[in-house]
């Protein structure tokens, strides 16, 4: 199910006959739009400028960066499959096109198109293992992110001599990547970025894509019932290998939106930890773990709430340690309440 079923209306109100109960089941996002709205109020109180231009761009960048790994993971976990490792191919992309420009001299573009093409072959060959070998997604995405961590730190020390890399600007092409991947708008005192662009055009591509095609279509059947799909002739594992080329499109995106940005890049063991970020943002948005349920918006507000939370905390003079703490809570009450809508959707038809 998503926010609304495909090739459908969404009513104003719940048709004749449906309960209040299956109305709120046919919006993953519901529960967390309106966690979005209490959190936006508790910390208008206790941070008067989180709604302020500066505070709203700093949400709003978060978000960002978060919603883009976020919407292809609630895609993947729709169709009822995990992906960890789009927070290590984002770092294992973008040193990659470092490594082509700065000891290899080739151009920004060129090197931005070898480094999708890698990320690309990384998530056909997760999607590959996954559909042949059955094993499960969890481990294959976990194994990948543990081959790409060690080999993007083992290149870069032996060709860079240090796990960063910085100076990129003088390259050929780089002003106009900077255009397209890190150009910035200020209004009044906060400066919004690019990226914002790119997440919402991701969010709306995605949206559209699970509403109004026969891929939707065929996500939503791969996650709530994979072997009946099949036999109905979905292209369940096309859909599956396609989801991981997607994800791992996302991934290269985050991190060539980074490296514009910094102008560099520095490796760090956190690609893991970003990874299981991206999960949690799909999940406070709404999406099952165990598939056929969620939505692209509601991994949109996930990434709101996120941004929320870590600009509200630091703008309110907390100590860093809340976040942690009231992410866990959160994520928390979504996990039950997925228990939850897991066993009434028993009894509901899936679209």
């Amino acid at each position: 199910m998503v926010d609304r079923l495909p090739g459908t209306r969404r009513p104003a109100t719940p048709p004749p006959g449906t309960t209040w109960g299956r109305w709120i089941l046919a919006r993953p996002s519901l529960p967390a739009v309106l966690t979005l709205v209490l959190l936006l109020g508790f910390f208008a109180l206790q941070a008067p400028d989180l709604l302020s231009s500066a505070g709203i761009a700093g949400v709003l960048e978060v978000a960002a960066m978060l919603g883009i790994g976020g919407v292809a993971v609630a895609l993947l976990l729709v169709a009822g499959q995990f992906d960890l490792s789009v927070g290590m191919l984002a770092l294992a992309s973008s040193a990659t096109t470092a490594l082509l420009v700065d000891q290899a001299g080739w151009g920004i573009w060129p090197a931005l198109a070898a480094s999708l093409a890698g990320a690309l072959l990384v998530g056909l060959v997760n999607g590959v293992l996954v559909v042949n070998t059955g094993l499960p997604s969890f481990l294959v995405t976990l194994a990948t992110v543990l081959i790409l961590q060690g080999t993007t730190l083992v290149v870069l020390q032996n060709l860079a001599g240090s796990a960063r890399i910085g100076g990129l600007e003088d390259a050929s092409g780089w002003a106009s990547a900077t255009t397209v991947f890190d150009s910035t708008a200020r209004v009044g005192d906060g400066e919004f970025r690019v990226s914002l662009l790119w997440w919402l055009g991701v969010t709306a591509v995605a949206t559209w894509a699970l509403w109004r095609t026969k891929f939707g279509n065929a996500v939503f059947a791969t996650g709530g019932a994979r072997t009946a799909a099949r036999e109905l002739g979905v292209p369940v594992r096309r859909t599956t290998v396609g989801l991981f080329c997607l994800s791992a499109t996302a991934g290269w995106l985050i991190g060539t939106l980074g490296l514009v940005r910094f102008g560099g890049i520095e490796a760090n063991g956190e690609g893991l930890i970003i990874g299981i970020e991206f999960v949690v943002v799909a999940v406070l948005g709404g999406s099952l773990l165990v598939g056929g349920y969620g939505s692209a918006f509601g991994a949109a507000v996930g990434a709101l709430l996120y941004g929320v939370l870590r600009e509200g905390i630091d703008r309110a003079g907390w100590d860093p340690p809340w976040f942690q703490a009231l992410l866990g809570v959160l994520l928390l009450v979504a996990v039950l309440a997925n228990g939850v809508v897991a066993s009434r959707l028993r009894g509901v038809p899936r679209s």
